[in-house]
């Protein structure tokens, strides 16, 4: 996939940061910000002002000054970057707000509430010559990438499957909403399939449903089969009303190639099992155990935002870039569609719709760049299998 060219950072002292959001996930960001030795916090901004000011105190932060509007604090701070950590509804006024003001955006998962929206911010983003991309914290688990050191001796892929099953008690607004499974939680896994064979959904067939005993009032628990670029079918299954035998919150994992199989318990090391000797084999492993376990790469979001910080130094995106993970993201929707129509649906005819919703909805100002943006090809950002042959 083609991403365009964004404006990188044109001095060589520590980044200048503005976290928007002080709820919990943005008081992980206030403290990994300020333990960061290449980023500067400058600035929350919050709704309510005395929960930032609370959020800064409670993190242990020193204070910086907050406020409600993005746009008064980044003309007093001059921040190089927003972190975006509001609710999925703020996502697009967040990050259209910022890159208007020319700001590079680190947003959490989702891209946007709709794929819609999330089309109408790549755009936004292209046009404006800035970075926005989504931390998506998985890829930088020493687990997963150690898993796919070992995909890569496996040869051609054929299935991967992840397995997920917890029981957690939110209490809150992921209780009362639609697809809480699918919308809040599945993008990990799909993004982490997409990350460990190199490839991009194709089709989705996807069956949700919810226990009877689900404390939850949308649907908790699903199954998905993604067929990928290159002939992979991906299958996802999980719950969250599953009690017993829980899964880690990372799942569990099987890849199954032509020379081996690959699982994964998403905590431990991985284990491979080789049906015939494979060149290179033994060196996968000992890479994996050299640099997998106690590795000094910054591991969740602090690898987020390691990933931002080079890409705004060198201008080489970051693999999470939002342009290429709107994928992610139609895996999501494409599942949620699938569920409801009982039918397989096609990623590109998926991506298509919302690309006309997009220019339906948008404002006067970013509609021409809208409709001259053409939606990804499954594959065409150079995915594949993810293994040789």
């Amino acid at each position: 996939m083609t991403v365009g060219a964004f404006r990188t950072v044109d001095h060589h002292g520590p980044l200048r940061a503005v976290v928007v959001g002080a709820g919990a996930m943005g008081r992980a960001w206030l403290n990994t910000v300020d333990a960061s030795p290449t980023v500067d916090l400058v600035g929350v901004v919050d709704l309510d002002p005395n929960a930032a000011t609370a959020a800064l105190s409670a993190c242990g932060v020193p204070p910086v000054p907050v406020s409600t509007s993005l746009s008064a604090l980044a003309e007093a701070t001059l921040p190089d970057l927003v972190v975006d950590v509001t609710i999925p509804s703020a996502h697009y006024s967040v990050t259209r707000e910022a890159l208007d003001l020319g700001l590079a955006v680190l947003g959490e998962k989702p891209l946007a509430a709709t794929l819609a929206e999330a089309i109408g911010l790549v755009v936004a983003a292209e046009r404006a010559g800035r970075l926005f991309a989504v931390s998506q914290n998985r890829r930088h688990s020493p687990g997963l990438a150690a898993l796919r050191r070992q995909v890569w001796t496996l040869g051609a892929v054929g299935t991967v499957s992840t397995e997920f099953f917890r029981a957690p008690r939110f209490g809150g607004f992921r209780e009362e909403m639609e697809h809480p499974l699918l919308l809040d939680m599945a993008i990990h896994p799909f993004d982490a399939a997409r990350y460990l064979v190199g490839g991009d959904p194709v089709t989705v067939w996807c069956e949700e449903f919810n226990p009877h005993w689900s404390w939850y009032r949308g649907d908790a628990a699903a199954t998905a089969i993604f067929e990928m670029t290159g002939g992979v079918r991906y299958l996802y299954t999980g719950s969250w009303c599953a009690p017993g035998l829980e899964t880690s919150w990372n799942g569990r994992w099987r890849v199954s190639g032509r020379h081996g199989a690959a699982v994964w318990d998403g905590e431990g090391e991985p284990v491979v099992e080789h049906a015939v000797p494979v060149a290179g084999a033994a060196e996968a492993a000992a890479e994996s155990r050299a640099r997998g376990w106690g590795s000094p790469s910054p591991t969740d979001i602090a690898g987020s935002l390691a990933d931002f910080e080079h890409a705004l130094r060198t201008g080489l995106p970051p693999s999470t870039v939002a342009a290429d993970n709107l994928l992610s993201l139609a895996m999501v929707h494409g599942a949620i569609a699938s569920a409801g129509t009982g039918t397989r649906v096609v990623i590109a005819d998926l991506l298509a719709e919302a690309h006309r919703d997009a220019v339906d909805g948008a404002d006067e100002d970013l509609r021409p760049a809208l409709r001259d943006w053409r939606p990804p090809t499954p594959g065409g950002n150079g995915g594949g299998s993810g293994a040789g042959t």
